[in-house]
């Protein structure tokens, strides 16, 4: 139920003589309790005389601060910041031949979904823009159940068995004794932990990379991570890895703009997600699949059932299956963004597990973890939550058991039927999810060990090095250096320093030069290394396609700045669809004769927001500005996060206070600016002091 609050109210609660609240007509619905009583005053408790003390009989207050006093319910444990959006999938090339889960039969069928993405270690009032790794998780509400995707940004992670997952989380966390960092890995436990466990190496690959410092959640990859199964009608299976590709392209920030962007705008992913779906700018991705066979798998020199692993797309190219849309905001954020409850466990007929052991724990663990932040086992129940096809069993009761089961019989088998009565549900031998049947075809006892090829940590993260480009291998290099210089413990340091060695000794000693430490010896890997050829897949910057879609560019104006120059550009800029935003020293600013009133006041639109600036300044205006601390450091921080800068001739005053170095990304207000706009600069770089 809604509550609105009456306009045309006295707020004090009295007329000043007879102590009644006057409410007057146009007020919107009745305000009630929550069990329906119309409520008489909403602004005063119930006292023993206008002095004395509140009544306990006043049960509108009890029920109200009562309710308040658990509004909040406990935030998730990982994955605490979250941002979540409504769509829908749409299968694009069905493949019943694979799979008989409904939603891949046919061509152009769609089905609900809710998306959900997120940071891991920070709590849930966080900021959004820290290196971490992203959750990216979907629920699709198909005719024969909820399917739970529930993934990351990455295709790898940092552990192969789940037994250490609360291992990794506490060292990840703000440690024990201190309560901080928050959402940061730049300290002690966490590398102590990662240097004592090899197998996190090529996940800490990843997440030094700029995969970990999104642009928007609407450009960045997701991945099932684990193994999965696919199931034909026949009963036959073949192993299958998820794939989610945004339409945008992936994009990422530095790591100096995403520092001052926590600060600028804590928001900053959130509010980029809500206000592009708010503005018909819906968010898309495809969803790809890799798909293979038992003797596939076999003939790797990897597991793939150890999620420390991704098999190259040069070895098995993805195959686009469908696409996902979202294009409705959450109507209530705590009810649906918040109480969205994703279990790997929730799959459908078609779709199945693999024996990965990371997987098999968090079977159990998102169940777990629900009913303790939700309160029940009825969780299920809550609307954001609730299949969209029929559901039918004997499970009863509960805490918070909202619906009505009704007959005699709660069990099964049952045979009240001779009496006439309804029987209940029943099992759908033909129809009903089997698992399959071939997961223990090879004899193989349950045992508390690992396979010998999960022993390998380095090969892939080998790879992942050799796959990057100079700028991101730079990138690396400078994110390791700023981790490990917070680490306090000496030999934390060189026990990491030790295990780079193994992934690439010029990458260990760059991050030693940095830090001021010898190259340590290699470690003895378990499992010897396996030279793997270089995959062009896993570079952000090798597979960028230049585009202004879904990006910002700002128009830094002042008083006399040329309106029709900004009308100009903006047209431009529309029309290779970005977004303009206009920005001056004052919120009101006079141009010519008319007096417009931009987008955003300077010292609180720093450039760090967007993807590209352009100054339209007059010579005064300019020499002006030079003075302003806001304005040198708008253009100065745009020149180092490698973002094309366009000007005019009578705006250099205030590029050259900013110590701007041109180049073929700074330009006139043309369509070179326009060209340069779509991308960033990375030629810039390595003349910058951004990098470690």
């Amino acid at each position: 139920m809604t509550s609105k609050n009456p306009e045309n109210i006295n707020t004090q609660g009295t007329t000043g003589d007879g102590g009644e609240l006057h409410q007057l007509a146009g007020s919107g619905e009745q305000l009630t309790t929550n069990h329906g009583t119309p409520v008489s005053d909403d602004q005063n408790s119930l006292r023993a005389g206008r002095r004395g003390p509140t009544l306990l009989e006043d049960f509108v207050v009890r029920e109200k601060i009562f309710h308040f006093d658990h509004e909040r319910i406990p935030e998730r444990i990982v994955h605490a910041r979250g941002s979540g959006a409504h769509g829908y999938f749409e299968c694009t090339d069905p493949i019943p031949e694979l799979t008989r889960a409904s939603l891949f039969q046919e061509k152009g069928h769609r089905v609900p979904v809710f998306a959900r993405f997120s940071t891991v270690a920070g709590g849930a009032g966080s900021a959004d823009t820290p290196r971490d790794v992203r959750g990216f998780a979907v629920k699709f509400y198909t005719q024969e159940g909820n399917w739970d995707l529930v993934g990351n940004n990455i295709p790898v992670f940092f552990i192969q068995d789940a037994i250490k997952f609360p291992d990794l989380i506490h060292a990840v966390k703000m440690e024990a004794d201190r309560g901080f960092p928050q959402a940061a890995t730049a300290h002690d436990t966490f590398w102590d932990f990662a240097s004592l466990v090899p197998e996190t190496t090529h996940m800490l690959m990843w997440a030094m990379s700029d995969r970990t410092l999104p642009r928007s959640l609407r450009m960045m990859d997701g991945f099932g991570i684990h193994t999965f199964r696919l199931v034909d009608a026949n009963g036959g299976s073949r192993f299958v890895k998820f794939h989610w590709r945004p339409t945008l392209g992936v994009q990422s920030t530095l790591w100096d703009e995403a520092v001052k962007i926590a600060g600028a705008d804590s928001d900053f992913h959130r509010r980029d997600l809500h206000d592009a779906i708010a503005g018909g700018h819906f968010p898309s991705w495809d969803l790809s699949i890799q798909v293979f066979d038992d003797e596939f798998a076999a003939s790797q020199p990897y597991d793939v059932l150890d999620s420390t692993k991704l098999i190259p797309e040069e070895q098995i190219p993805l195959r686009v299956i469908g696409r996902m849309v979202l294009d409705r905001n959450p109507a209530n954020f705590f009810a649906e963004t918040e109480q969205v409850a994703f279990l790997p466990s929730n799959v459908v007929a078609g779709i199945d597990f693999s024996d990965d052991p990371l997987l098999q724990g968090r079977l159990f663990s998102y169940l777990d973890t629900q009913h303790s932040r939700l309160g029940s086992v009825n969780f299920h129940q809550l609307p954001i939550n609730q299949a969209k096809c029929p559901v039918a069993n004997f499970q009863r009761d509960g805490h918070m058991q909202t619906t009505v089961p009704t007959g005699r019989a709660n069990y099964e088998p049952n045979s009240l039927d001779e009496t006439g009565e309804d029987v209940g549900p029943r099992e759908n031998p033909e129809g009903g999810f089997r698992t399959h049947s071939g997961a223990l075809s090879d004899g193989s006892s349950k045992v508390r060990e690992r396979a010998d090829r999960f022993a390998d940590h380095y090969s892939q993260a080998t790879m992942f090095w050799h796959s990057q480009t100079p700028n991101e291998q730079a990138h690396v290099v400078s994110a390791f250096v700023f981790e490990l210089s917070k680490v306090t413990a000496s030999h934390i340091r060189l026990r990491m320093l030790s295990n780079l060695v193994d992934v690439a000794p010029d990458l260990a000693a760059h991050v030693a030069a940095q830090l001021g430490l010898s190259v340590p010896g290699a470690s003895t890997p378990a499992c010897p290394a396996t030279k793997m050829a270089p995959s062009r897949a896993l570079s952000i910057q090798a597979n960028a396609t230049p585009t202004l879609q879904g990006r910002k560019v700002a128009i830094l104006m002042a008083e006399g700045s040329s309106k029709a120059k900004a009308d100009e550009l903006t047209s431009a800029l529309e029309a290779a669809g970005a977004g303009v935003v206009l920005v001056a020293p004052t919120v009101n600013v006079k141009l010519g004769r008319t007096t417009v009133a931009v987008d955003g006041q300077l010292a609180g639109t720093p450039s760090f927001l967007f993807d590209a600036v352009a100054l339209i300044l007059t010579q005064e205006a300019a020499q002006s500005l030079t003075a302003n601390p806001a304005a040198v450091q708008f253009v100065r921080d745009a020149y180092n996060h490698l973002k094309a800068i366009g000007s005019t001739t009578d705006s250099r005053a205030l590029i050259e206070a900013a110590g701007v170095d041109p180049d073929d990304a700074v330009t006139g207000l043309d369509e070179a600016f326009v060209t340069a706009a779509s991308t960033r600069f990375f030629q810039r770089e390595p003349a910058l002091p951004t990098l470690a």
